[in-house]
């Protein structure tokens, strides 16, 4: 295993960022939040109860990749009004990380946050974990036209619009399975979350991530330094 990930990301211009449970921790309620206000958009669209709801959810999801693309594509709902949800969330849940703040801000090039949630959203969480203001930019599910990840035309969107060379970006993200093409693209690849490894080295191996950790501060305090 290479200890000196600074060499590996020398050429990193590129720094993207999921946002939930990736730039906070996954034992939060707010992914449960998320789940339940979308259960009942669900069901007061369609006037079924929350276990009816459920389901109605994962057909969507399966096929759409997403909720809100299915009740749009099929159902003619406004993203805004699927969306309302968000305002009604505790994000008091959410604390402040000035540790991993600290660090993101030292990386070199461009920060930017690639997420299937939305750009209010985003900001919220941002303001709740003391980021605001430190990325150049959110890429979120409306940006990408409701198409999401793990989808490839999400990726090849947003490298196009977003103007990112694969080559010299990393991307660092909760959820294996969003991780397969942005590595077929040419991009490094970093799990995050508890349930891995402080840092694994998986460079060689086929179809997987790059690198692992469980500590995303400190996988970056080994990148850059910061004063």
């Amino acid at each position: 295993m290479t200890t000196d990930l600074a060499e590996r990301f020398r050429d990193v211009d590129a720094w993207v960022f999921d946002l939930d449970n990736t730039l906070y921790p996954a034992g939060t309620s707010l992914g449960q939040q998320i789940n339940d206000g979308i259960r009942s958009v669900v069901a007061q669209h369609f006037g079924v109860d929350i276990a009816d709801a459920a389901q109605i959810q994962r057909a969507l999801r399966d096929v759409h990749g997403t909720t809100l693309r299915g009740m749009m594509t099929e159902h003619g709902i406004e993203p805004e009004t699927f969306l309302a949800f968000e305002a009604k969330m505790d994000y008091s849940v959410l604390a402040p990380d000035p540790s991993l703040a600290r660090v993101i801000r030292a990386l070199p090039g461009r920060r930017i946050i690639f997420t299937n949630g939305s750009r209010v959203h985003a900001e919220r969480v941002l303001e709740r974990v003391g980021m605001v203001g430190m990325f150049d930019d959110i890429f979120d599910i409306l940006a990408g036209e409701l198409i999401p990840k793990p989808m490839p035309e999400a990726y090849d969107r947003f490298v196009t619009e977003l103007g990112v060379a694969p080559a010299r970006a990393v991307m660092f993200e909760d959820l294996l399975v969003n991780l397969e093409i942005p590595r077929r693209l040419g991009m490094s690849t970093v799990l995050v979350g508890s349930a891995v490894a402080p840092v694994v080295d998986l460079e060689h191996q086929d179809n997987a991530y790059d690198y692992a950790t469980d500590d995303l501060a400190g996988f970056l305090r080994r990148i850059v330094e910061v004063r």
